[in-house]
């Protein structure tokens, strides 16, 4: 039973009270569209309108967009909207989740290598006002997942690292962040991503961990924030199988559900072992690890059975409305549970004033002018100069002089805009002008047209003859659908693989994945720098020209518990 006057609503008397009155106001209709968290729509104000009016749902979430075209659009669906919506996105790296002028503040990894709950808060407020002046007024984040294991390639440097109480420190500074800016956090992915190598875009991950493990883990984390009064949750595609088992033991193999459609993970332990009295809304359900857990009809019914009381996304939005709207017709879905969910969601939008006439005015008085580029580009500066982690130096290669290594080669890896949550930065143009400008002569190795003469035949003189030192730079971005965040070697003999490192100078840069020592634990300079923006590109630079000291702390092992790349 949902407890609107307890955490994580506080609500009093009279809010309980006009939450009740408005559902027994609504339509069957009207209810079942608070329980879809829409894709963001665009178009005209008289589609946008129709839109509404017609599916009245609970929540719309937007990717990046131009801010004006974004503003206008956001006002017109609030505005039709009968019921204020949540409207979300993914504000994990700063604003440039919602906006294409927003600034990328930097991953959450690298916030996590500064050790400094500050730029965490710095994070999570720079976000949530970009993202506010547009009307925005939900946050899908921050990430509380642990970065148990390093080839999964979904987590990586989204995460605050491997460190559970670093995750915390760092998550609840973001979350003060966004509540200062009006933001709405939704803390993600329960019951935990990061601990096996699956991407749940493309099938369910599983959580592996024994109950207890996970409890002294995942577990803590979720009951933390619980007990810090978070009011949403993500629930992922994702197995937790021990506390199913636990919750049930003579439960069968065939009947174990990932969180997203379990009354065991969601109702059992989400709710009731871990006390959580707020909003559940699933990961997006056009994702493979969801589309393929049963049959359509069967999942979204089970999902909100499960305890769940807002579906993000859908493959055809008819086809869902229908399907909720027949299960509460037959009583597959009963309509306590019905009214359930929809007092969640309401309790939610009440608690944190979208029921207010001030979140409108502010969005209707933004100036024409909302973001200014430069305006916290001093925070993105720190944050650079604080996190960028030398991992080894073996060979003592640092510093990088004009008069020492006059000739660099270049290799630059991934720098590609494929696959979602890709931030946009391409840093391989941003190393060749800033090697340049620091007297550098750069030889940039074209991966599209290779020298065959040095591909076959070429030997260590050879290469002595073209360059004194080679840097690789790695931006191989955590994207989805994608099963690996490994390197990729040249397909023709690896032929931009570093085969010549024993006998010239080599360096390696990597400004996302950091677990490259994985794929060359032999390379003797490595560093890790998290993020791809200008400002991390440029602090780089000055500290490889010994200008600026390294300051980073590694939120994970870089080493991967591999021997070869400590030892080597």
């Amino acid at each position: 039973m949902i407890e609107l006057d307890k955490s994580p609503y506080n609500l009093t008397v009279q809010q309980i009270q006009k939450i009740q009155r408005l559902i027994a106001s609504m339509s069957n209709e009207a209810k079942i569209g608070q329980l879809f968290f829409v894709i963001g729509q665009s178009g005209s104000v008289k589609e946008l309108t129709a839109f509404i009016k017609k599916y009245q749902p609970g929540g719309m979430m937007y990717r990046p967009d131009n801010a004006e075209k974004l503003k206008d659009q956001l006002r017109a669906v609030q505005d039709a909207s009968t019921i204020p919506l949540f409207l979300s996105a993914n504000l994990e790296s700063g604003g440039n989740g919602i906006l294409t002028e927003g600034t990328w503040v930097g991953n959450p990894m690298q916030i996590a290598a500064t050790d400094c709950t500050e730029n965490a808060y710095y994070l999570g407020k720079i976000a949530g006002l970009e993202a506010a002046r547009i009307g925005i007024n939900m946050a899908f984040s921050p990430i509380v997942d642990i970065d148990y294991n390093f080839k999964n390639p979904i987590t990586n440097t989204r995460t605050f690292g491997s460190d559970q109480k670093r995750i915390i420190r760092m998550a609840q500074a973001q979350i003060d962040g966004f509540s200062e800016s009006n933001i709405i956090p939704v803390i993600k992915h329960f019951p935990g991503d990061g601990v096996d190598e699956r991407d749940q875009h493309l099938l369910s991950s599983i959580n592996s961990l024994s109950a207890n493990e996970w409890m002294e883990s995942y577990g803590t984390i979720y009951r933390q924030f619980i007990e810090k009064n978070v009011s949403c949750i993500m629930v992922g595609h994702i197995y937790q199988p021990a506390w199913e088992r636990k919750l049930s033991p003579t439960i069968k193999e065939t009947e174990l559900m990932p969180a997203s459609c379990s009354k065991l993970l969601v109702n059992g332990l989400l709710r009731d072992t871990l006390g959580f009295n707020g909003l559940a809304i699933t990961d997006a359900t056009p994702m493979v690890g969801y589309t393929t857990i049963m049959p359509h009809r069967e999942r979204l019914v089970a999902s909100i059975n499960a305890g769940i009381d807002m579906l993000l996304f859908n493959k055809n939005i008819d086809e869902d409305y229908e399907v909720i709207a027949s299960a509460v017709k037959e009583g597959s879905i009963r309509m306590e549970r019905l009214d359930e969910a929809v007092a969640r969601i309401l309790a939610v939008k009440m608690y944190h004033g979208l029921f207010t006439e001030v979140r409108e005015e502010t969005v209707n008085s933004t100036p024409k002018s909302v973001i200014d580029r430069t305006e916290y580009q001093w925070v993105t500066k720190k944050i650079a100069d604080e996190s960028i982690t030398l991992v080894k130096d073996r060979e003592k290669h640092l510093p990088l002089t004009p008069q020492r290594y006059p000739r660099i080669r270049l290799v630059i890896l991934g720098d590609s805009d494929d696959g979602g949550f890709k931030e946009g930065g391409r840093v391989g143009p941003l190393f060749k002008a800033g090697l340049e400008a620091a007297g550098f002569e750069v030889n940039l190795f074209d991966n599209q047209q290779l020298d065959f003469q040095e591909v076959f035949e070429a030997g260590v003189e050879d290469l002595r003859n073209k360059f004194d030192l080679a840097l690789y730079v790695a931006n191989v971005e955590t994207a989805s659908n994608q099963t690996t965040v490994r390197l990729d070697w040249n397909h023709l003999m690896a032929a931009n693989a570093p085969w010549y490192e024993k006998d010239l100078p080599t360096i390696f840069v990597s400004t996302a994945n950091p677990y490259h020592l994985f794929d060359i634990p032999y390379v003797s300079t490595f560093i890790n720098a998290y993020t791809g923006n200008p400002e991390t590109v440029e602090a780089v630079i000055q500290k490889l020209l010994g200008k600026e000291p390294f300051k980073g702390k590694s939120p994970i092992d870089p080493f991967c518990g591999d021997f070869l790349a400590r030892a080597k």
